[in-house]
């Protein structure tokens, strides 16, 4: 079994990569910045501790028996720190608990003695104590211990959240500026495809790749167009040069032959020369159309009514009175003309040999779809995306009939000129259908 792989497009991709480049600096940053700060913010809080401790002796040491016993009792009294005689009963617990304590209390020892004793808590009591002594009487000095720990983890998040969303930020940002020549190709090679050979990129910007790649993109544009032009231009001056020997034909013809049966034999097939003729005159004409509001069904009914036969086809239109779409009149009216005649070549039922075509709409938000059905055979599945192929015909029984093989390539440029779509799909108890859609008019 093919194993399924995740399709990105290039912005997601361009993002995803400089996102994981970013955070992984954010990472590496975060780390350097733990392991210069560790250092010296156990120094400095050991400093700053020792300055207390040593603030706290020299004012004791300076007191006598009698103002010393006050002065313990007024520093006892204070809420940031506070002084305590240390008795012999006293619990406490050790300081180190983790790399950082570990460094504060031996930069501690180091400033005030060996025999500094370092706490987190003195009966059941936390905070930061140190002890120390003074001709003999130990004291506790006590601090709030938010002074001695790290930076907390809410603090850390707080600053890895900001590089992160920074690093967010910046990746849409690059992602965008990086994408934003190929979005651009990418559209107009959209618009190259359905037909719009005016599509130009600009050839000054400031990237030298891609502004090498804008001018080959403008140069292939000009020359499918000239290319375009050329062959339109051939196709008319072809399909025009025909006429001239085709009509002396028709003339020598109705002078010249005396058998009624193989004049008009001789008529019908100058008759279907002359619609091929006719179907290349189509094909070539020019891309411009004008939108307007139009009425489908008085347009239906005009161009069915070219088709009398009823032993050859019978048109059932399903289309509401007032049903209108934007769409050029007389594009649409050839795209209608050529689905029936499509229908009466290849759509006739196997029962009756009648083709049986039948119009009905649905209305999608902005969009009418119309629908051509018939009830022939319809066309095998694969074959269905190259009937709009300009000479393809579906079958071998198709290529014994009487036409150019442009009708349904006709209606898909003329559908792409209008702004519409044409979508070719079998029935599902048998015939081909036709979807047309088109913009619904205000």
């Amino acid at each position: 079994m093919a194993r399924k792989t995740i399709a990105l497009s290039l912005f997601w991709r361009t993002f995803c990569l400089l996102a994981l480049l970013l955070a992984g600096g954010v990472f590496a940053w975060v780390q350097t910045l733990r392991a210069l700060e560790f250092e010296p913010r156990a120094v400095e809080s050991a400093q700053q501790i020792a300055g207390l401790v040593n603030l706290s002796r020299a004012a004791l040491q300076q007191a006598d028996g009698i103002n010393r016993v006050a002065l313990v009792k007024s520093l006892g009294q204070q809420g940031a720190v506070r002084v305590t005689p240390r008795e012999p009963g006293d619990r406490w617990e050790g300081f180190e608990v983790d790399r950082f304590t570990r460094r504060v209390a031996r930069e501690l020892r180091a400033t005030l003695g060996e025999d500094a004793i370092v706490a987190r808590s003195v009966n059941a009591t936390s905070g930061m104590w140190v002890g120390f002594s003074i001709d003999g009487d130990a004291y506790w000095l006590q601090i709030d211990d938010n002074h001695t720990s790290p930076l907390t983890r809410s603090t850390w998040f707080v600053w890895i959240g900001i590089a992160l969303l920074a690093t967010l930020l910046g990746s849409v940002a690059i992602a965008r500026l990086i994408n934003r020549p190929l979005k651009q190709l990418s559209f107009a090679a959209s618009r190259i495809r359905e037909g719009d050979l005016d599509s130009r990129l600009d050839e000054n910007t400031l990237t030298s790749e891609i502004r090498e790649v804008n001018r080959g993109f403008n140069r292939m544009a000009r020359e499918l167009a000239r290319v375009e032009e050329d062959r339109a231009v051939m196709l008319a001056g072809i399909s025009h040069d025909l006429r001239t020997p085709l009509a002396r034909l028709r003339l020598e013809t109705e002078m010249s032959v005396s058998d009624d049966e193989a004049k008009r034999n001789m008529a019908l097939d100058i008759d279907q020369l002359d619609a091929i003729i006719d179907k290349f005159m189509d094909y070539a004409r020019p891309g411009d159309t004008e939108m307007r509001p139009v009425h489908v069904s008085q347009l239906i009914d005009r161009e069915a009514a070219g088709f009398r036969d009823p032993a050859q086809i019978r048109i059932h239109s399903r289309v509401a009175i007032d049903l209108k779409v934007l769409a050029d009149e007389t594009e649409l009216g050839r795209v209608f003309s050529n689905l029936f005649e499509n229908a009466r070549r290849y759509g006739r039922g196997t029962d009756t040999g009648v083709a049986e075509v039948t119009i009905s709409y649905a209305r999608t938000g902005p969009w009418v779809v119309l629908t051509v059905r018939d009830n022939g055979p319809g066309v095998p599945p694969e074959k269905l995306s190259q009937l709009t192929t300009p000479f393809f015909r579906g079958d071998a029984a198709r290529t014994a009939a009487t036409g150019a093989g442009l009708g349904l390539a006709i209606v898909d440029k003329a559908m792409q000129r209008m702004g519409g779509s044409l979508e070719l799909a079998n029935a599902p108890d048998g015939g081909l259908m036709a979807h047309i859609r088109l913009r619904r008019a205000p």
